[in-house]
């Protein structure tokens, strides 16, 4: 089973695709030269009425070429005729930033804005849209060089990306397993860090570390590609680093920030018993290896079919909501899902929606365990986050991505709870180690990826870091994490290569969301079993909210506040909970 593109473009030579890259290419500057030309003051909703038009619908444009070239190349690095798009498709890019920048120039000289929104129903619709356009307006490239930056960016941190994304899914790693030797991709080998089997999980890792040295030069040059072009930009922006502009981009403050990191850091002696129990559970007395921190415990090891994966997503989350349980059956059986890894395709998951379809596309690399299946709920979680937004314009799609995680972490929750009500001894000890393993990783090792690219972006300033610094940084930020929790002899000193996260050419710092979401998540969770069914149209109305307000305001509307270090505590116990149960089952 792999997902069906057809409902983006047919294939490569559909004229459509075509036809749009030229709307893009000719309309968006038209666009904003009218919006440069234009007068402000008392005719200034018309102006703003037709800018918004036009973004709505180039950016339906733009997400469907977007999926097109990404999706195709998520699956197949090599795919040559994406390839050679790419470059146009970052041209046509350009002419969108350009417009969206005009939009931002117009309304930074608007005087009241909120009384120009008043003036109309389009301009209401778009309010929390164009109030944050107007405050961009202060870090908007001097026009006078924008065009020539944009371009550089083109061939600069855009290529390096690509480049990342081009080594990554064509590393082909030698293993053997089962008798046989064959040539695996990296995203097969990591996934054997879940293998039952402890000589595979830690012949998995050894091989994996052995490949890296010989594309690591090439991953620290995109690397110091891409952050060193940040800090030229975020200069020429205003912004004083590249967290605070991680911060706008998330619609979150640092009072948030610092409160949830402050909790976050409280937690992790809960965090290092755990990992100190199953080091022990598994022979090792000096902590855990790091080959070992996915390894499968208990002896619930039973494997899931996709289709026996489906059949239990849509019982387990139709017992939530019944058209959430119709929502995962139509995903699966459109074909939104590419789900089994294979050579050239990516590593991880991820959930791109297409709001002018109404659909969401979502990758995988399902090897049928229950974290696996935990990973679909989690991905399709988002795609049911954009199918509540149904109805509203594509730029009222554009929620902070803190709150991007609420719905995911919803369904994982939803599905981990449903799983241990009736577990006990053996199956509750794997049951809870599948659950407090992917909460270590997004507090303990979010955590350590916030702490490195924190000290990249120090070290960056001052000169290009070679591979040895890179893994240096990255061995302490695990240290600093992880403590005592995992043996200090065998860390994962290339884990700045394998997550693309730290190469996106337009966002930073992408990983405190994540914890962010899972620990709101888990607050609206808590939401639920208080309220029982009377919360299911709260659930969605809460969803449907997420691009009206920042971080703090969606939460205030469901009478959390974000500064109160209590709420995040009280998510963490949750989990210290399920840590307490973990430690005194495997104790026995």
């Amino acid at each position: 089973m792999n997902w069906d593109l057809t409902r983006l473009y047919r294939d490569f030579d559909d004229p459509r695709l075509t036809r749009d890259f030229k709307a893009i290419e000719t309309r968006a500057p038209q666009e904003a030269q009218a919006l440069d030309l234009a007068q402000r003051g008392a005719d200034a909703a018309p102006v703003i009425e037709r800018a918004l038009q036009a973004l709505n619908e180039l950016t339906d444009i733009s997400i469907r070429l977007d999926g097109m070239l990404m999706l195709t190349r998520s699956v197949d690095a090599t795919n040559a005729r994406a390839g050679a798009l790419m470059d146009r498709f970052f041209a046509a890019m350009n002419q969108m930033s350009r417009l969206t920048s005009a939009l931002s120039r117009y309304l930074g000289g608007v005087e009241d804005l909120e009384a120009v929104i008043a003036q109309s129903e389009t301009l209401k619709a778009h309010a929390h849209y164009l109030r944050r356009a107007q405050a961009e307006a202060r870090h908007l490239i001097p026009q006078a060089l924008e065009e020539t930056v944009l371009n550089m960016q083109a061939t600069g941190s855009r290529a390096w990306e690509q480049l990342r994304n081009t080594l990554d899914g064509t590393l082909t790693i030698e293993f053997e397993q089962d008798g046989e030797r064959r040539g695996l991709s990296l995203a097969q080998v990591r996934a054997l860090a879940y293998d039952p089997d402890a000589d595979v999980r830690r012949r998995a890792y050894e091989a994996e570390l052995a490949a890296y040295p010989a594309i690591e030069h090439s991953m620290a040059a995109c690397l110091n590609g891409i952050k060193g072009e940040s800090l030229t930009v975020l200069a020429l922006r205003g912004y004083e680093s590249a967290l605070d502009q991680s911060l706008t981009a998330c619609q979150m403050d640092r009072e948030t920030l610092e409160t949830m990191l402050t909790a976050m850091k409280e937690s992790l002696p809960a965090f290092r018993r755990y990992f100190k129990a199953k080091a022990r559970a598994l022979g090792h007395e000096n902590g855990l290896p790091f080959y070992d921190l996915f390894a499968p415990m208990g002896a619930d090891t039973r494997r899931f079919t996709l289709d026996e994966a489906r059949a239990y997503l849509i019982q387990v989350l139709g017992a939530f909501s019944k058209k959430m349980a119709d929502f995962v059956d139509r995903a699966f059986e459109e074909r939104w899902i590419d789900p089994l890894p294979r050579p050239g395709k990516t590593g991880g998951a991820f959930c791109m929606g297409i709001p002018g379809l109404e659909i969401s596309y979502i990758l995988s690399n399902f090897d049928g365990s229950l974290s696996a299946v935990s990973t679909l709920a989690h991905e399709l979680g988002h795609a049911y986050h954009n199918e509540c937004m149904k109805g509203l314009s594509v730029l009222g799609h554009d929620y902070p991505m803190p709150l991007a995680e609420t719905a995911s972490i919803f369904n994982e929750t939803l599905l981990s709870q449903t799983a241990l009500k009736d577990a006990d001894g053996e199956q509750a000890i794997q049951l809870l180690d599948s659950e407090i393993t992917e909460a270590a990783q997004v507090i303990v090792d979010i955590l350590s990826r916030y702490l490195f690219e924190t000290e990249v972006f120090r070290r960056r300033r001052d000169h290009a870091l070679p591979p040895e610094e890179l893994k240096e940084i990255m061995l302490e930020a695990q240290r600093q994490s992880y403590g005592d929790g995992l043996d200090g002899r065998c860390l994962h000193p290339y884990m700045w290569a394998c997550k693309s996260h730290y190469y996106s050419a337009d966002l930073h710092f992408y990983n405190f969301p994540y914890a962010f979401g899972l620990l709101f998540g888990k607050g609206v969770y808590a939401r639920y079993r208080q309220r029982g069914e009377a919360f299911l149209s709260e659930y969605d109305a809460l969803l449907r909210a997420t691009s009206s307000g920042s971080a703090r305001e969606v939460a205030a509307r469901v009478g959390i506040d974000l500064t109160d270090i209590e709420f995040w505590r009280a998510s963490l116990r949750e989990i210290e909970e399920a840590i307490d149960r973990f430690v005194g089952l495997v104790g026995k």
